[in-house]
């Protein structure tokens, strides 16, 4: 059976979205433990370094091209280049993580007088973690498609 990879994409959203609203609204904080999830300065700060990445590495128009693998067709050379892309991507995805958890880190540590502060400041330090997770959660799958089609166009000029 032929899957779109959009449609996988889609189908690791809802997913992710229900064990996130199941995990998140089934405690006694209600939908106020949602908001807790939400640091734009973390996430900002690993898309800086993800998106920026790709293009100044010349991969930001193949890691494009993963999301049609499947849909277009793609000669070999083009999909090895799209895998290189890919997982470009998920390192510059950790490497965006870990800076920011690093700089969360260190803020956090210039607040140590503040004994109340440190546990929400804690919190924000994982989360970056956290949205790389997320992130890496939908490359895997464009990453295995685009193996998956390569493998199946070297099978067939075997034949």
């Amino acid at each position: 059976m032929k899957k779109n990879i959009r449609t996988v994409l889609l189908g690791e959203l809802v997913l992710f979205l229900v064990v996130f609203f199941i995990s998140t609204l089934g405690t006694s904080f209600g939908f106020s433990a949602v908001t807790w999830f939400l640091d734009w300065p973390s996430l900002i700060l690993v898309l800086l370094i993800l998106i920026p990445g790709l293009i100044i590495m010349g991969e930001w128009k193949d890691f494009l091209k993963s999301f049609s693998v499947g849909i277009k067709d793609f000669r070999l050379l083009e999909l090895k280049n799209i895998i290189e892309a890919v997982g470009a991507a998920q390192k510059l995805t950790i490497f965006g993580a870990l800076f920011a958890i690093i700089i969360s880190a260190i803020l956090l540590m210039g607040h140590l007088s503040d004994p109340e502060t440190i546990g929400p400041n804690l919190a924000v330090c994982f989360l970056a973690g956290f949205y790389a997770v997320i992130i890496e959660f939908f490359l895997l799958p464009l990453k295995l498609n685009a193996e998956r089609k390569m493998n199946e166009e070297m099978d067939m000029e075997d034949d």
